[in-house]
C-alpha cells in the first residue's frame, strides 16, 4: 500500500529480533510519536476556533514529528525484517536463500552507512548555519532522526545477514572496509558509479531492501556528477517535511484502526443485508466493503488480509465456486486505490504538483467503473439460484445499518472538513484519525485504548516508516534524472518515435503495467511520475487524467502473473499456491484491463468532476 505491502508479498527469511523489553519500549515510543503527530494539528484547530490563535509554527513541528515517526518506523521495519523488497526476491529458497540473504543484507547495510555519512554531512552543515526551527530549537537537532535512523537500520541489517556471529562479523568488516575506501580513499566517482549500480541491482534481486537500491543508485550517480553526497539526505529531509505529507500516516492509521476493529464484519453484514437477496448480491457486498477499506488503507493487499476471512465464507455460502470466490476476494479492493483518501492519490498529487482535492474528485468515476466491473463479474459467476429468492429482511437491514452507520460516515469527515474550509488537508487527516479512534475504541469498544490502540499505532508506524524511507530516497534519484535531463530527452524521443497521443497512452499502459508487477506503488510514483508528467504534458494529457491512468495501471499490475503483489497476499491468506490464485484472478485481470483502457481513452471520466467544481 501498497501498504503492509511487499513486506508480506516477499517475506524476508526469519531473523533474530531484540529482546521483548527493548521491543516493547521501541514500539511504545513509536506509538507516542504517532500520537503526538496527530495531536498537534487537532490542538491547533481547537485553539484557532476558541481563541483565534494557534501554536507557533505548528506546521514545522508536525513535519519534523513526521520525520521522527518515519525514521523510527523504518528502524522498526528493519528490526522485523519487513523493509520493502522486490517481489521476485521471495522465490529464492534453501541454502541459496541463505546466501542471497547474506549478500543482500550486507550490500544494504553498506548503503545504510553511506547514507548515514551523507546525513551527518547535512546535519553538520545545518549546525554550522545556526538556524532555529521554533522555540529556540536548533534546526539540526530536529534533523538528528535522519542519521540516527540510518545508523540503526544499518546495524540491524548487519545483524540479519546470518544467525552466526562469525558471518555477522565478516559482514561488518566488509561494510566498514567498503565505506572507508569510498569515503577516505575517495576513488574516482565516475569509475565507481556503473559497477556500483550493477551490484545494487543484483543485491535487490537477491532480497536487499528497496531503499538500498534506490538510495544507493541516487548516491553513486549524484556523486559521479560532482554533487555532494549530502544532497541525498537533503532530498530525503525535504520530502518528509513536505507540508502535505503528514496526511499520509494519519489517513493510514485510520485505515488500520478500522481493519483491526469489528468494522469489516459490520460492513459485510450491511452490504449483504442490502444486496444479498439479489443474484450476485454477495459479490456486490464484498466489492463495496473491500473498496471502502482500500480507500483508507491505500493497500488492496491489506484488504485481502483484513476482509478475506469474512468475504470468502460469504461467497462460498451463496453458491460460488472456490476459484471464483478466490478471484473476487483478491481483486475486489483494487478500485479503492482511486477513491479518497487513498494514499496513492495523495502522493501523486504531492509529486505531480496538482490539487489534492482535484485528485480526489478525479478518481471517483474511474473507481466506480472499476468497482462495477468486478461486481458485474461476480453477478455473472454466481450459479443460478435454486428456488425462490429470499425476501428482503427490512429488520435485518435496519439493524445492520444502525451498526455500521459510524463506519459509513468516516469518508464524510475529510470531505466536510476540506469542503467547509475549516481544515487543511493535514488537519482533515488528523480529524479523520481521531474520529475513527473514537468510533473503534469508544463507540464500539472493539479496541482497548491502552492495550490495542498503541499496538495498532506501532504496526502502522512500522509500515509508514518503510514507505517514507523509500519515498525520501527516491526523491534523490528523481533529482539525478532531472539533472541528467532524462525527462527532456525522453520527451524528445517520444515525440519523434511515438508521434500520436493515442500511441503514447498505449505505450504508457504497457510500461506502467510492467512496473506494477515488480515495483511497489510508492517508489514507482516517486521515480516515474516526474518523468511521466513531462512526457504527458508534451502530448497534451491532463495531469489529473494522467494520474488516474498511472494509478489504475499500477494497481492492475498487482494481479499480473506471477509476481503481482496481491497474488502473494491471497496465497498467504488462503494457503493456496500462487499459480492457483492467478488462474482464479485471470478473468478479472482481463476485465479490469479493459477498464483501464476505458479510463485511458475517455478522459472525461477523470476530468469531469474536477472541472464541475472549478
Amino acid at each position: 500500500m501498497s501498504a503492509v505491502i511487499a513486506a508480506h508479498a516477499a517475506p524476508a527469511p526469519a531473523v533474530a529480533v531484540p529482546a521483548g523489553t527493548l521491543r516493547r519500549l521501541e514500539n511504545a515510543l513509536l506509538a507516542a510519536v504517532f500520537a503526538l503527530t496527530i495531536s498537534l494539528p487537532l490542538v491547533e484547530m481547537a485553539l484557532r476556533a476558541a481563541f483565534g490563535t494557534g501554536i507557533q509554527a505548528v506546521g514545522a513541528l508536525v513535519q519534523h514529528a513526521t520525520l521522527l515517526l518515519g525514521m523510527l518506523g523504518a528502524a522498526a521495519a528493519a528490526r522485523d525484517g519487513r523493509l520493502l523488497t522486490l517481489a521476485v526476491s521471495g522465490f529464492i529458497k534453501g541454502r541459496a536463500g541463505e546466501a542471497a540473504q547474506f549478500a543482500g543484507r550486507t550490500v544494504a547495510a553498506a548503503v545504510a552507512f553511506l547514507l548515514l555519512w551523507s546525513a551527518l554531512e547535512f546535519v553538520a552543515a545545518e549546525y554550522r548555519g545556526g538556524a532555529r526551527l521554533v522555540y529556540s530549537l536548533p534546526t539540526w537537532v530536529a534533523q538528528l532522526p535522519l542519521p540516527l535512523g540510518y545508523a540503526l537500520i544499518g546495524l540491524r541489517l548487519l545483524w540479519q545477514t546470518t544467525p552466526r556471529w562469525q558471518g555477522q562479523l565478516a559482514a561488518a568488516l566488509a561494510v566498514a572496509a567498503l565505506v572507508a575506501w569510498l569515503k577516505l580513499a575517495a576513488p574516482d566517482p565516475a569509475l565507481v558509479a556503473a559497477p556500483a549500480v550493477i551490484v545494487l541491482a543484483g543485491a535487490a534481486l537477491l532480497g536487499a531492501p528497496l531503499f538500498a537500491l534506490i538510495g544507493g543508485v541516487a548516491l553513486f550517480l549524484l556523486v559521479a556528477q560532482g554533487v555532494p553526497a549530502a544532497a541525498v539526505a537533503v532530498d530525503h529531509y525535504s520530502l518528509v517535511v513536505n507540508p502535505s505529507l503528514p496526511a499520509i500516516p494519519m489517513f493510514t492509521l485510520a485505515g488500520y484502526l478500522l481493519a483491526e476493529s469489528g468494522a469489516p464484519r459490520r460492513l459485510i453484514e450491511l452490504f449483504d443485508a442490502l444486496f444479498g437477496r439479489f443474484r450476485g448480491g454477495a459479490a456486490v457486498a464484498v466489492v463495496l466493503a473491500c473498496t471502502f477499506f482500500t480507500s483508507f488503507t491505500g493497500a488492496s493487499g491489506v484488504t485481502v488480509l483484513a476482509l478475506g476471512g469474512l468475504a470468502m465464507p460469504l461467497l462460498l455460502a451463496t453458491g460460488y465456486r472456490e476459484r471464483s470466490a478466490l478471484g473476487l476476494v483478491t481483486a475486489a479492493g483494487l478500485p479503492g486505490t482511486l477513491l479518497m483518501p487513498a494514499l496513492p492519490l495523495l502522493l501523486y498529487a504531492i509529486i505531480a504538483g496538482v490539487s489534492i482535492e482535484a485528485m480526489f474528485l478525479a478518481g471517483a468515476l474511474p473507481a466506480l467503473l472499476m468497482a462495477a466491473i468486478v461486481a458485474a463479474y461476480g453477478v455473472w459467476r454466481q450459479p443460478a439460484r435454486v428456488g425462490p429468492a429470499p425476501k428482503f429482511d427490512a429488520a435485518r437491514a435496519r439493524a445492520a445499518l444502525a451498526a455500521a452507520k459510524w463506519e459509513l460516515s468516516v469518508p464524510l469527515v475529510p470531505i466536510a472538513a476540506l469542503a467547509s474550509g475549516v481544515a487543511t488537508p493535514m488537519e482533515s487527516a488528523a480529524l479523520t484519525a481521531l474520529f475513527v479512534l473514537f468510533v473503534t475504541s469508544i463507540v464500539h469498544r472493539d479496541l482497548h485504548l491502552t492495550r490495542d490502540v498503541p499496538r495498532v499505532m506501532a504496526e502502522c508506524g512500522l509500515i509508514i516508516g518503510g514507505i517514507l524511507l523509500i519515498m525520501g530516497l527516491a526523491l534523490g534519484l528523481t533529482d539525478y534524472l532531472v539533472d541528467a535531463e532524462v525527462p527532456v530527452r525522453l520527451v524528445a524521443w517520444a515525440k519523434e518515435s511515438i508521434g500520436s497521443r493515442v500511441a503514447f497512452l498505449l505505450a504508457l499502459n504497457a510500461v506502467l503495467l510492467l512496473a506494477g508487477c515488480v515495483i511497489e506503488i510508492y517508489p514507482a510514483i516517486m521515480v516515474l511520475v516526474p518523468i511521466v508528467t513531462h512526457i504527458g504534458a508534451a502530448f497534451g494529457v491532463d495531469p489529473l487524467h494522467l494520474g488516474i491512468i498511472f494509478l489504475a495501471n499500477m494497481e492492475l499490475g498487482y494481479l499480473t502473473p506471477l509476481v503481482g503483489l496481491n497474488l502473494f497476499f491471497a496465497s498467504y491468506r488462503f494457503g493456496k499456491p500462487v499459480g492457483e490464485v492467478f488462474r482464479a484472478v485471470l478473468p478479472l485481470f482481463c476485465a479490469l484491463a479493459v477498464g483501464v483502457l476505458v479510463i485511458t481513452y475517455i478522459p472525461w471520466l477523470s476530468t469531469f468532476l474536477p472541472a464541475l467544481r472549478g
